[in-house]
C-alpha cells in the first residue's frame, strides 16, 4: 500500500502539468508545435503516476484515462507509458521555460 502522502504530492503534479499544458497551448506556434508536444507527454505521465499512487493507496480509480497519442507515420503502439521517450530535451526545456 502506498503512501497516503504521495498520492497528494502526485495530485500536485498534476496539477501543474494541467496548467504548463494550458500555458504551452496558450503559445502554441502551430499544429505540430514539440512545446504543447512535450506538455501532452508531461500531463499524461502525470497522471498515469496520480492514478497509480491513488489506486496503491485506497484502491480508487478516477472517471477518465489518457487518449494515446497517436502519430500517422507511426502505428507502432509499444509504449504506452511514457509518452514523451522520442522528445528532444530541448523540447522539454522549452517546457519547463514556460510561466505558470
Amino acid at each position: 500500500m502506498a503512501d497516503p502522502a504521495i498520492v497528494r504530492t502526485r495530485l500536485e503534479a498534476l496539477v501543474e502539468a494541467l496548467q504548463a499544458h494550458l500555458a504551452a497551448t496558450e503559445l502554441r506556434t502551430g499544429e505540430a508545435d514539440p512545446v504543447v508536444f512535450a506538455a501532452y507527454a508531461h500531463l499524461a505521465d502525470a497522471f498515469v503516476a496520480y492514478e497509480e499512487a491513488l489506486y496503491d493507496a485506497f484502491d480508487e480509480v478516477v472517471p477518465m484515462s489518457v487518449v494515446e497519442y497517436e502519430d500517422e507515420e507511426d502505428d507502432d503502439e509499444d509504449d504506452e507509458d511514457d509518452l514523451g521517450d522520442d522528445l528532444e530535451d530541448e523540447d522539454l526545456e522549452d517546457l519547463e521555460d514556460l510561466e505558470l
